[in-house]
């Protein structure tokens, strides 16, 4: 496919002040463009990382679907007509802070029991904090911006754009489908008005068909672990209470549904969505699950298909 869109000159104001600045960017490809008009389109395509991939094609036939295109799940000439409609660049300058050094940050262990032990289950470093900021894998911030030694308050890199996307309107529905690894907030009338890729249960534990309820919402919830709800629980593990954090078993917010034990959540692991298996629970990114959160309320349906 023929690049449709130039390398981008930027010129923007730099979050951390008031200041502006400008920094030479590099030529943005057709990928990484469509995966941060995608994202501000509430079609998520998961992490953002400027390349091919499944969540990108859920992302590009769920758009197309909304706006009545031919369904191609390409990034074909007509769906780029649509989304460039959104005008605004695809990178943006941020500045690091003291604050965004000072972290603080720890090595997240990966045993349940030795998880139970921290006070807070926050970021490993400053690169994974910078990526769930910006909907970005840690690999693409480094690759936008060689040179740089995320080290250093005041150094200014180039990131996604995420931040000009227009607020959602409530949804009345949320369907999940396992087959399409999507989850879809719907409004009053039906209408798709966003879309999420999802991780959605696996054979040992299938995703519970059928119609629920949104009963409650927690955001930065503690986590209890209970081995005999889990088929691969290790021999040893015990009951145990993980913190609130961003690395907790279940991100940043759960949704609790009518069906006992089972919920809509976030997840530590951003690149996994949509590409492994959950333990029959539907996981999303931490950012996406916080747009779902956002847009619904107790007593909203939950639909889930297989």
């Amino acid at each position: 496919m023929k690049s449709l869109i130039p390398a981008l000159l930027l010129s923007v104001a730099v979050h951390a002040g008031a200041a502006t600045a400008t920094i030479a960017p590099p030529v943005v490809n057709n990928i990484l463009r469509a995966q941060v008009l995608l994202d501000r389109a509430h079609f998520s395509s998961g992490e953002i990382d400027g390349s091919v991939g499944s969540n990108l094609r859920r992302a590009v036939t769920g758009f197309q679907k909304l706006r009545q295109l031919p369904v191609t799940g390409k990034l074909d000439d007509a769906t780029w007509a649509v989304l460039k409609a959104d005008p605004s660049p695809t990178l943006d300058v941020y500045t690091l802070t003291a604050e965004d050094i000072a972290g603080p940050y720890a090595p997240v262990p990966a045993a349940m029991g030795d998880k139970a032990r921290l006070p807070r289950l926050g970021y490993a470093n400053l690169l994974e904090a910078l990526g769930e900021k910006f909907h970005s894998s840690p690999a693409l911030l480094r690759k936008l911006n060689p040179g740089r030694t995320f080290k250093r308050a005041g150094e200014q890199l180039l990131v996604p754009n995420v931040a000009n996307a227009p607020p959602l309107p409530k949804a009345a529905t949320i369907l999940v489908d396992a087959t399409e690894g999507t989850l879809t907030l719907l409004d009053a009338t039906g209408m798709p008005i966003a879309q999420f890729p999802a991780s959605t249960g696996s054979k040992h534990d299938p995703l519970p068909e059928g119609r629920w309820t949104v009963l409650g919402v927690a955001v930065n919830p503690d986590y209890r672990y209970n081995p005999k709800l889990f088929w691969d629980a290790k021999p040893g593990d015990v009951k145990a209470r993980i913190a609130p954090g961003p690395n907790n078993p279940v991100g940043v917010a759960w949704i609790d549904l009518s069906k006992d034990h089972y919920g809509i959540h976030g997840t530590p692991e951003p690149a996994n969505i949509g590409k492994t298996q959950s333990h029959g629970c539907i996981r999303l990114t931490n950012w996406d699950v916080m747009k779902v959160v956002k847009a619904i309320a107790r007593g909203a349906t939950v639909l889930l298909q297989a």
